[in-house]
């Protein structure tokens, strides 16, 4: 049984921390993402994109975390990211996810609402929490991208919950999918955080915030990899972000780096080694460790 996201959003609103989203694609992140969990005694939510969803299928990933989450004594919840199709969406819904996204921040404010309102009217009904979005943040992840962020109008946002009742809102304040993040100084703008969170009572929710470890850069580049301007969002302003009401942060990113350098090392160091488990087997324990430092960052170790 999968945990409630929406009680462990509202349980980290209420005593100023944020819970882990960390996306999945295969078994090695899965397992080591809830292995952090587990080790920091930290509730987590694993989630799906429809990315993943068209590479590895719903429910093989269904599977995967429900066995996960049946093994460990830590609240593991599983969500749907960025849902914009809406068959995707009620398969997740039936199947029994957690909590699904619909996305229609691209959308005018108007069908933004309209949508967002059938998506929770249906997740409702089987008691399946809802996160919407409202506003743009830049970058690209899969079908998801934006070339400018269009930042989250706090007005717009009380008009919006009110409107279409979802659960927790996704709101853009400077941060960007993927590794690109930003073209020059990163600064998110808290100012308008403190004003959505003051117009707003649901949890909110902070997108494309992955850090961009140097290390694992450096590291990724060392065995091949070409990351030549990557950043990320600074700890610094993650930690002030949860200050001010975020209380869900995603990270893709990282783990995604953090999988791709141990992979790459283990090639290029043993060329004789063919056996899928010596290659992924390291990738796991990288996973794991990138999926510790931020359940760290988000102050939501020893929070089960």
């Amino acid at each position: 049984m999968f945990a409630d996201t929406k009680k462990l959003l509202q349980n980290a609103q209420k005593h100023n921390y944020a819970v882990g989203h960390f996306n999945i694609n295969n078994m090695e992140l899965v397992q080591g993402i809830v292995r952090a969990a587990e080790k920091l005694n930290a509730p987590v939510i694993l989630a799906t994109s429809e990315g993943a969803i068209k590479y590895a299928g719903m429910e093989y990933l269904f599977c995967l975390a429900q066995t996960a989450a049946h093994q460990v004594n830590v609240p593991v919840a599983l969500h749907l990211d960025h849902g914009q199709d809406l068959e995707v969406i009620r398969k997740a819904i039936t199947m029994g996810y957690s909590s699904v996204m619909i996305d229609a921040s691209h959308e005018p404010f108007e069908k933004n609402i309209r949508r967002t309102t059938q998506v929770v009217q249906m997740a409702h009904r089987k008691g399946v929490s809802v996160e919407a979005e409202l506003g743009t943040i830049g970058g690209a992840e899969y079908l998801v991208s934006s070339r400018k962020i269009l930042y989250t109008d706090p007005a717009k946002a009380r008009e919006f919950v009110e409107q279409t009742g979802c659960d927790f809102l996704a709101v853009a304040i400077g941060t960007s999918h993927g590794a690109y993040k930003f073209a020059g100084k990163a600064q998110l703008r808290l100012d308008i955080l403190k004003q959505i969170k003051k117009a707003i009572r649901v949890p909110l929710v902070l997108h494309g915030a992955s850090g961009v470890s140097q290390k694992i850069v450096k590291e990724a580049e060392k065995y091949g990899a070409k990351l030549e301007g990557v950043q990320g969002v600074p700890s610094q302003q993650i930690s002030q972000a949860i200050k001010q009401g975020i209380t869900k942060i995603n990270t893709d990113t990282d783990l995604r780096l953090a999988f791709d350098a141990a992979v790459r090392k283990v090639i290029q160091t043993k060329p004789k080694d063919f056996d899928p488990r010596h290659i992924l087997g390291p990738a796991r324990e990288s996973v794991q460790k990138m999926a510790e430092e931020r359940i760290r960052l988000f102050s939501s170790a020893g929070k089960r």
